[in-house]
Parts: C-alpha cells; sequence; structure tokens
C-alpha cells in the first residue's frame, strides 16, 4: 500500500496530510522545509511515548538541531488550563524560538492541547500532527481546530491554528485498545451520515473491516474521511456556515462528556456515537427523517459495539435531562442566545437549524438516558444492542 496525499488548500496555510505506513521513520522527509531543521517539542502521552520516541530518534538523526520530549497523562483531563500552562512553561524552559516546531504525537487530546500551545507561545510557533488514533486521524488533526476544556463544557478555550503537515501512520492504530478503536469509528461514521449515503453504504458493508484493522479498509476509510473534512474545512475554515455540519451528534455528546465529568466512563467518540443516535431520533420526532433511518444508524453503530444510548455507557450518570440540555447551552454553537442543532433530512443529507423546541430535546436526552418517565423509540431493541455491546 503506497502512501496517500491529501492537500488541505487554504491558500498560505495549505498543508498536505499523509496517509499510509511506517511513515513515522521517514518523518523528517514529510515536514515542510520552512519548519524544519530547528529545535521540535514533541508533546504525547505514557500511552504512546514508543511512537513518540520513534518520532524523537528519526528527527535527531536526520539533522534536528534540538528535540525535547514531554510525555503527559492520557485522558481528556489533560486538556486542562493547569496542563496547558505546564506545557508552555516546559517549552520556556528549554528556549523555545519563533523557529521552533511542536509535534503533537497522539490522539485528539494532545493535538488540541499541543496544538493551542503552538498557537499561544511566542504568539505563534510551528506545528506538526501525528495522529496515533483513528478518531484523531479521520478528525481532530484535520482543519485546525485547538483547545482545552473547562468546567463549563469542551473546548470553550481555544484557537484555529494550522498544522504545517498531517502525518497518519495506520500502523499505529495496531496498538489502540478495542474501546478507542470504536469511538475513533464513530467518527468515520459520521462523514457518511452528513453528507455521503454511498459512503454510508460501504460501511455499513466493510465496516467490521476498518475496526478489524484490514489495511486497505482502514487506508480507504481514512483517505475518504480526510478527504471529506478537506472539502468541508477548504469552504468553511472557521465554522461560520457548512463547516458546523461535521459537529453531527457532537451538541449532544460533548454534553454528556462534561455530565460524565470527563472521567473516562464516556470517550469522545461514544459520546459522538450516542449523540448522533439523538440527533436521527430529534430529527425523526420533527417528522425529517423516517424512523427506519433511525434505527438502520443505530443498528450499524451497535454492531461495531459502539453505544447507541447514555445509559449503556454510564446506568448511574448523575445529570438529569434537563441538566444535560442545560449543559448543551454552554455549546459554541450557540448564536444569539439560540443553539443551532444538526439534524436531518435522512442518511447523507444533514442541516443546521435553530427551529427547535427544548422540551422534545429534553424528551430525546430522557429517553437516551433511560428515564422511567421517557418512552424510546427503539425500547425492543435495546436488550441486544445492549448485549452486543457488552461482548466487546
Amino acid at each position: 500500500m503506497g502512501t496517500k496525499i491529501v492537500t488541505i488548500d487554504l491558500g498560505a496555510k495549505e498543508y498536505d496530510i499523509y496517509i499510509g505506513e511506517s511513515l513515522l521513520y521517514r518523518i523528517q522527509d514529510m515536514i515542510p522545509d520552512d519548519v524544519s531543521g530547528g529545535k521540535f517539542f514533541i508533546v504525547t502521552d505514557n500511552n504512546v511515548s514508543d511512537y513518540a520516541q520513534q518520532v524523537h530518534d528519526t528527527l535527531l538523526a536526520q539533522g534536528a538541531q534540538q528535540c525535547e520530549m514531554l510525555a503527559l497523562h492520557p485522558g481528556e483531563k489533560t486538556k486542562s488550563f493547569e496542563i496547558f500552562q505546564q506545557v508552555c512553561e516546559w517549552m520556556l524552559s528549554h528556549k523555545i524560538s519563533r523557529d521552533s516546531v511542536v509535534v503533537a504525537v497522539g490522539g485528539g487530546v494532545i493535538g488540541d492541547l499541543a496544538g493551542y500551545a503552538a498557537a499561544s507561545i511566542l504568539r505563534g510557533v510551528g506545528f506538526v500532527q501525528v495522529p496515533t488514533t483513528l478518531l484523531a486521524q479521520v478528525d481532530s488533526s484535520v482543519g485546525g481546530k485547538t483547545g482545552i476544556n473547562t468546567s463549563y463544557g469542551k473546548n470553550l478555550i481555544g484557537a484555529f491554528y494550522q498544522p504545517s503537515v498531517v502525518v497518519a501512520d495506520i500502523e499505529t492504530l495496531k496498538s489502540l485498545p478495542r474501546r478507542e478503536l470504536l469511538a475513533g469509528y464513530a467518527e468515520v461514521v459520521k462523514y457518511g451520515l452528513i453528507e455521503d449515503l454511498s459512503f454510508f453504504e460501504w460501511l455499513e458493508e466493510h465496516g467490521r473491516d476498518v475496526c478489524a484493522l484490514d489495511s486497505d479498509a482502514v487506508s480507504y476509510a481514512v483517505e475518504k474521511s480526510v478527504r471529506a473534512k478537506a472539502d468541508v474545512v477548504v469552504a468553511d475554515e472557521k465554522e461560520q456556515g457548512r463547516r458546523a455540519l461535521l459537529n453531527l451528534g457532537h451538541t449532544f455528546g460533548h454534553a454528556l462528556e462534561a455530565a460524565a465529568g470527563y472521567d473516562g466512563r464516556l470517550l469522545h467518540g461514544e459520546a459522538v456515537s450516542i449523540g448522533m443516535v439523538m440527533a436521527f431520533d430529534l430529527s425523526s420526532r420533527l417528522g425529517l427523517c423516517t424512523k427506519d433511518d433511525l434505527e438502520r444508524v443505530e443498528e450499524h453503530l451497535a454492531q461495531v459495539g459502539l453505544p447507541t444510548r447514555a445509559a449503556f455507557i454510564s446506568p448511574n450518570l448523575t445529570q438529569n435531562a434537563e441538566k444535560i440540555v442545560e449543559l448543551m447551552g454552554n455549546d459554541k454553537k450557540v448564536k444569539k442566545g439560540r443553539l443551532n442543532y444538526i439534524l436531518v433530512k435522512g442518511i447523507g443529507n444533514a442541516f443546521v437549524s435553530a427551529d427547535v423546541p427544548q422540551e422534545l430535546v429534553v424528551e430525546v436526552v430522557r429517553d437516551s438516558l433511560g428515564s422511567d418517565d421517557g418512552q424510546s423509540l427503539q425500547e425492543m431493541l435495546q436488550d441486544k444492542w445492549k448485549s452486543v455491546f457488552s461482548s466487546q
């Protein structure tokens, strides 16, 4: 399998995304000349420090003047003010300069955190993304969103800051825990649901191959996802319009993550999976899509082993439906006091709307939580899906 290259055409901020195998051993060849050869500051986490060490050794062997490395604890709680300060002060202590390059080696947490540090320190230095999770390779490493979390919600502090290059070595996926791999797959499914029915149909046939890390299937899914996101980012870099479609399921999902306290009970991709089902449920109740569409999406996610209801992951979520809807109000998509929802008119036909009754949203969330006073649309199928998920 050869290396594939997808270009994000943003004029002066244009960059390439490399997708292939054994890329870490020649990473210097992919870094543009204008940001190579100086000081490198690698930010990683303890789960993937071996990959970061490979990047470190390769850069030094290929002529880097200096290469420092900082390994952090994995998990969403690392995307905090405190760790952001730690990362910036670590770089300053090693005399970072404006010709230095920050290299993020890890998943979405590391990419977001390191990217925000790169955007902020010295008012901006070079930035390279080396995503090592499926979620990061198909989504968070592409498009320039960086940031950290607060108690009010995810990614509310951050900046749009494009990398100089993204190096997606799909061999790194082999070391992922299955739960992390499946969480990334949810973001792959998202691209089919928002505006590519044919890709969703391909996933219905080959999704298990992707999750089994078949090289050809993974390569195709990553490239297809990256090209889909590239098209959207080029058309709407700073999320003023079409790019908001990429948040299908995220408004619900981010609120669930905040309710769970970023404590590991709910991974981001799991929250997105649940959130996408909620978005289809809401759309169905609004008469925009059919219940068949909803059941088809939910069944596919469940068949590969993803959760489709908040109750499946954490039956003891302390927040009630009203509180979770309140957390949704902290979302970045609130404009003029109204929350924009990503709804669907069917699979592959998503759109943005603020015209949604809040009481209907509460009902959707209540059903996902499994509250006694909620009426689930797929109650007769919950046991089957729960057993599929718990067997993974």
